[in-house]
């Protein structure tokens, strides 16, 4: 639950930027794949980033404790992000 209310806030700060309000298509695959994806599968998306290999252990580590979020709230938090890109697309 104290992991929630962060990732809303960073979800709402990049897909709601003053600079374009819509939300880049990336961004909306990365966090529905943050929130669903199995962690080999998602390790693979991050590959296309060429982030430093710290980096994408770091956000794996932050994956392990959502993937520990029941499945049914994982989904409120999907639907959550979706009408955020959708008021911010208005």
């Amino acid at each position: 639950m104290k992991l929630l209310v962060p990732l809303l806030l960073v979800a709402l700060a990049l897909g709601c930027y003053e600079a374009d309000a819509a939300a880049c298509p990336a961004f909306v695959l990365d966090s529905v794949g943050f929130l669903f994806d199995p962690k080999p599968v998602y390790r693979q998306k991050l590959a296309i980033y060429d982030a430093p290999p710290e980096a994408v252990e770091a956000k794996l580590q932050v994956k392990e404790c959502t993937d520990e979020i029941d499945k049914g709230k994982r989904v409120l938090i999907a639907a959550v992000l979706t009408k955020i890109v959708k008021e911010c697309a208005l």
